[in-house]
């Protein structure tokens, strides 16, 4: 060992860390895998894999290492660090991405809001194959096509596609024995195998060219269709001859869209970076070239990027990221349930090299099931690609900034509204709003929602479940906006503070005090409100408001007349649009409860009868419980899972 690994090692283990985080350093093995970090709450900050974990994680901590802030940071919250050993960097990376995906770390760099991606769903597995629009991918052998930045981007699609190829989307058994089509069978948007006019067969078929088209192979789908006009123009059906001539049409117009970006046809994607080099605001552009022909292109936001010295190295590195979290869905599906949209290439054309080519390179062979490469262009037609890409992809940037600068300009102009009509002291930057919701005095719950800076904080987001009853035993809307409040700020003023310089985490946000607290309900609401606050001493403290739902008039404390948000103002939209979470929000939870407490049956509660037991009673006397009631100790006990004991509390409860 060096003398200056030996002295960061000293530091290592002398540092001003957790006992039980020295002893897992000590603990490392010098072997690949992934390790994770975890503040003292047990969440995951930071995912990472290793070659050798002894050295990677070690290297965080020792205190000659010069890190980006972000990562300081990260290090700082450290409590524990735990791992998992792999037989090859290989599958550390393929492990990296599951543990990434499952638990969203904050420090990692991830793509914008990717876990809600939409794709197009083509349901091959089934009869007749129907097309939707989903979020998640499941290995049920249908076809993926994605993922799109917005269900925009795929509404576009579908109804562009509808035109070529029409295809069911509804929820109907498909039998061929309906009395009545839907409206989509006489707009020629849906063939009608629901009436039996279309058969099973000529459906698929139909299907296979809506693949085919967005697979890239859309001269094969014209040829189709043209022979198919000729044909049924031959037989003097002139009608449907019209009817593909106009499905032609409309193809032409999409194929007319696509770019012809090279007459070889080849097969790749195109990745190309932008970053700012003041802000680190980065976006990535993939280009999707099938057959020679640009089909599409994604443009993704990148979260969680440090501002740093903008080289080529480190935006090789931001590709590097992008391509491995942008294809881990690929990964994790079976390769014939995945489209041509997303299904990996042969080749990926990247605009700044990743330092990490050749394991990205082997693992994307992998998933493909054939070699992958990743290339560098530096002349000809793929450099004018490429150039072409970087050209988008900076646009792209330039324009999101734009709309950022706006969306802020807009939250600043509100809060500043809002200070005015309110006569704050400062913009409210923390404003909660609370509700109620219940139905004939059942379920009753509350909602908390905080908006931070204009925009909604939902990991901030609470929920109440109302214990206590009115003054008269029976469920009072003051009473539990009383016991909600309660329960806020008492967390407030009794637990222990959050330490200075230290991120809030999920239990901190209880000692957060608002810069304005909204109470959904007028005039009666904000005193039911005040009293609380003026119990825990918050009284000069907390500013706070009664909104009423009919006029949209907002009330404050000693004061007569209810102030008036002018109509179109952007104080007025925000204040309408935080009501309005915290109503939804406490009406799904209310809605949640209400379900739930609706499947509950008799066999609820009894000992010893848990919910598998449970399960295989109702299956077992077809959900009927007065079979259940009648039955026999005997007929109980051969019901999987029963014994003689669960068997007698059954007989003797019900």
């Amino acid at each position: 060992m060096s003398g200056q690994k030996r002295r960061d090692t000293i530091e290592i283990m002398n540092g001003r860390l957790p006992h039980q985080l020295k002893r897992k350093l000590a603990e490392l093995p010098g072997k690949p895998g992934c390790y994770l970090m975890w503040d003292e709450h047990d969440k995951v900050l930071y995912v990472g894999k290793a070659l050798v974990l002894r050295h990677r994680v070690r290297s965080y901590f020792q205190s000659s290492a010069k890190h980006a802030q972000r990562i300081d940071e990260m290090v700082s919250r450290v409590h524990n660090v735990t791992w998992w050993v792999t037989r090859t960097e290989m599958e550390a990376l393929i492990l990296e991405n599951d543990l990434i995906k499952r638990y969203q770390p904050h420090y990692n760099v991830m793509l914008k809001d990717d876990k809600g991606y939409p794709y197009i769903k083509v349901n091959w597995q089934d009869e007749f194959p129907k097309v939707e629009r989903v979020r998640q991918i499941l290995d049920d052998g249908a076809r993926y096509f994605g993922p799109f930045t917005s269900s925009w981007a795929v509404s576009r699609t579908l109804e562009s596609m509808r035109k070529v190829v029409p295809y069911l989307d509804c929820d109907r058994a498909i039998d061929g024995n309906d009395e009545s089509p839907c409206l989509y069978y006489h707009l020629k948007l849906c063939g009608g195998p629901c009436i039996g006019v279309q058969s099973r067969e000529e459906y698929r078929e139909g299907i296979i060219q809506l693949i085919d088209f967005l697979e890239g192979d859309t001269d094969v789908v014209l040829g189709q269709l043209d022979k198919r006009m000729r044909k049924a123009a031959e037989r003097f059906n002139f009608e449907l001859a019209a009817v593909y001539r106009d499905r032609i049409m409309s193809a032409q117009r999409i194929v007319h869209q696509q770019k012809v970006v090279g007459v070889q046809h080849d097969d790749e994607d195109v990745v190309a970076i932008a970053q700012d080099d003041k802000s680190g605001d980065t976006v990535v552009q993939i280009m999707l070239v099938r057959r020679g022909r640009l089909i599409g292109r994604e443009n993704f936001a990148l979260q969680g990027v440090e501002l740093s010295e903008t080289t080529a190295e480190n935006l090789g590195d931001l590709i590097g990221i992008f391509i491995q979290r942008f294809y881990a869905d690929a990964a994790g599906a079976a390769p014939s349930s995945r489209g041509a949209l997303s299904k990996v290439p042969p080749r990926l054309l990247v605009q700044y090299m990743p330092r990490t080519q050749k394991l990205l390179a082997g693992w994307l062979s992998k998933v493909r099931g054939t070699k992958v490469e990743i290339r560098m262009p530096q002349r000809g037609r793929k450099r004018k690609l490429m150039e072409f890409a970087k050209s988008n992809a900076e646009e792209y940037l330039r324009v999101q900034k734009s709309q950022w600068a706006e969306d802020s300009n807009r939250q600043t102009e509100a809060l500043a509204e809002l200070q005015a009509a309110l006569a704050l002291e400062t913009p409210p930057a923390r404003v909660e709003c609370y509700d109620v919701s219940t139905l004939q005095g059942t379920n009753t719950v509350g909602s908390m929602v905080v908006f931070g800076r204009g925009v909604p904080l939902k990991s901030a987001y609470k929920r109440f479940k109302i214990r206590g009853r009115g003054s008269q035993g029976e469920p009072d809307d003051y009473a539990s906006m009383r016991e909600v409040l309660r329960r806020r700020f008492r967390r407030a003023v009794e637990e222990t503070p959050a330490r200075p310089g230290r991120r809030a985490s999920s239990g901190d946000h209880w000692k957060l005090l608002p810069d304005l607290v909204i109470v959904d309900g007028g005039k009666g609401q904000l005193g039911v409100a005040l009293e609380v606050l003026s119990e825990f001493g918050l009284r000069d403290r907390v500013p706070v408001a009664g909104l009423a739902k009919r006029e949209e008039e907002i009330f404050l404390p000693e004061s007569r007349n209810p102030v008036h948000l002018r109509r179109g103002s952007q104080a007025f939209y925000l204040v309408q649009r935080i009501r309005d979470e915290a109503h939804r929000f406490a009406v799904t939870y209310h809605r949640n409860l209400r379900r739930k407490g609706q499947t509950t049956t008799l066999l609820d509660g009894l000992p010893g009868i848990g919910p598998k037991r449970r399960r295989a009673l109702l299956q077992y006397f077809s959900g009927d419980l007065d079979k259940i009631r009648q039955a026999t100790l005997d007929e109980l006990r051969v019901v999987p899972g029963m014994n003689r004991k669960a068997a007698e509390a059954v007989k003797e409860h019900l």
